[in-house]
């Protein structure tokens, strides 16, 4: 019988998490039943939501059950198939966490999508033509939709997330103007993903600092920006946008340890008549399908180059993911399995 390696969230983070909250484990494979698919993983996805189902507080999903398999994203190939629609060999999408196999009812609408690795490679569908890109797009055309000549802006803007808005708004005939952490980071966004400008939000000591650089890179304001960090990085922001703004809350990374983020000016909200709304991506299935087709065809003319930062084998995620957090990544963080 096959083993399959698996990593459990052993206790909960009291403050930052550490690799000592996780824990590998053996369990042995399940014979399938009617309706089931084997699938082995070859790509497990990390990202920074997962911060926030560790916690046991109140949030828009349901803790991360403790000794059980933490969530993820994952893509591989089915080896064994109880269900008409999937056959050994199929390359596949699903949520199979992490862990090096998954048995998944593909009955649940969802469960298990197969993917087309023919122009798109199957690891791009984790990040550029998965979740993150998915997010990115609803983001953007669904609450910031900017008009040609608007200034957008994005946190973390080398991320997974981020280098595909980026591509979208430029697509759109936006100004798009990036913030991330360090120069090189900032150098990848203007120089491969297209960026009129990217600051380097390291160089500044607090958000008025930040801001003043926001104000040299955006000389006509901020019409829409798309939040993944919190704290300093969206008080600049706000310093700098224009009347009627639009800011779409995906991610507050920056308060996933516990720590509150309060806003330093919220009274703009009421002076620049600004639209702040918060989304769950998974809410919204409906305008996945769009999606995904217009961030394949960027993918396909080669207007969007996503980079990826991948760890090998599945003991390494915890260090991975907790190298995600602190922006130790470059691109969409991965776990190769194969």
């Amino acid at each position: 019988m096959t083993i399959n390696h698996q990593i459990v969230l052993d206790n909960r983070p009291q403050g930052e998490a550490t690799v000592a909250n996780f824990k590998l484990v053996e369990a042995p494979i399940p014979a399938l039943q009617d309706g089931q698919v084997l699938v082995k993983h070859h790509f497990m996805s990390l990202d920074p939501y997962m911060r926030g189902r560790m916690n046991e507080s109140k949030s828009y999903a349901v803790p991360q059950p403790l000794g059980q398999v933490m969530i993820g994203g994952t893509v591989g190939e089915v080896l064994d198939s109880q269900h008409p629609k999937f056959k050994a060999g199929d390359q596949v999408v699903g949520m199979g966490g992490w862990q090096e196999y998954s048995v998944v009812d593909a009955n649940v609408l969802g469960a298990l999508r197969k993917v087309d690795t023919t122009h798109v490679p199957l690891s791009h569908y984790l990040g550029a033509v998965g979740m993150p890109g998915v997010t990115a797009w609803y983001g953007l055309v669904k609450i910031i939709n900017p008009k040609a000549g608007e200034t957008v802006t994005v946190s973390a803007a080398s991320g997974a997330v981020g280098s595909a808005y980026g591509a979208l708004a430029k697509a759109r005939g936006c100004r798009v103007v990036g913030i991330a952490g360090g120069k090189d980071k900032c150098d990848y966004v203007v120089n491969e993903l297209g960026f009129d400008a990217c600051i380097d939000y390291k160089e500044h000591k607090d958000y008025l600092s930040l801001s003043k650089a926001l104000r040299e890179a955006c000389p006509n304001g901020i019409d829409g920006h798309f939040e993944n960090v919190g704290g300093m990085v969206l008080d600049a922001v706000m310093l700098r946008t224009n009347a009627f703004a639009r800011i779409a809350v995906c991610g507050m990374i920056a308060g996933y340890d516990g720590a509150p983020l309060p806003m330093s000016n919220p009274a703009l909200i009421l002076v620049n008549r600004m639209k702040i709304e918060g989304f769950i991506v998974s809410e919204h299935m409906e305008v996945w399908p769009e999606a995904l087709q217009e961030l394949g065809t960027l993918i396909g003319t080669g207007k969007l180059r996503p980079r990826e930062s991948v760890a090998q084998g599945l003991a390494a995620a915890p260090e991975a993911f907790l190298g995600l957090l602190k922006g130790k990544n470059f691109g969409k963080q991965l776990v190769k399995l194969i």
